[in-house]
């Protein structure tokens, strides 16, 4: 056996972590663009699996995805939160959220859903996104909001929360 095949064989044997990259749009009056899946039930960030594979960063992908669901392929600004969230019958998650920025009415108005995964989109307040959004994902969107509005640097969560 050579070092390539040893090299390849530890590669296989090592532990596998699933990545995905959000974006938090904003509208002029503070409420978070979520979109509505339609393969789960509940409501989404714009945002979506990270192409690693393929050598996408998660900032890259969080804007191709953005592009792709909403029709938006917009800058983004800076890494809200990092989330490390374990889930059944899965490996982990490590999710990334930037700043999607404010989206003016004109920006609102282009946002064009892809209809393959999606079926609507809506403005939701801050104080109900955990309403909308379930579990660590509700979690982890809310401390980005709090993490942006803040102007802390970005937090490092574990299933949506602080670690303790």
């Amino acid at each position: 056996m050579t070092t390539t095949d040893d090299y390849a064989t530890y590669i296989a044997s090592l532990p596998r972590v699933l990545a995905g990259a959000a974006a938090l749009y904003r509208d002029t009056e503070g409420r978070v663009l979520l979109v509505e899946p339609n393969y789960r039930e509940g409501w989404a960030l714009p945002g979506g699996t990270i192409e690693s594979d393929l050598g996408e960063s998660p900032r890259t992908a969080a804007r191709r995805e953005s592009a792709e669901e909403i029709g938006l392929d917009l800058p983004l600004g800076r890494l809200l939160v990092v989330d490390w969230v374990l889930g059944p019958a899965r490996p982990p998650l490590v999710a990334y959220v930037y700043d999607g920025g404010v989206l003016d009415a004109a920006r609102l108005a282009s946002v064009t859903l892809q209809e393959e995964e999606l079926l609507s989109w809506r403005l939701v307040e801050p104080v109900e996104l955990t309403d909308y959004l379930p579990g660590a994902l509700g979690l982890r969107t809310a401390e980005a909001y709090r993490v942006l509005r803040s102007g802390e640097g970005t937090a490092e969560l574990e299933n949506g929360r602080r670690p303790q």
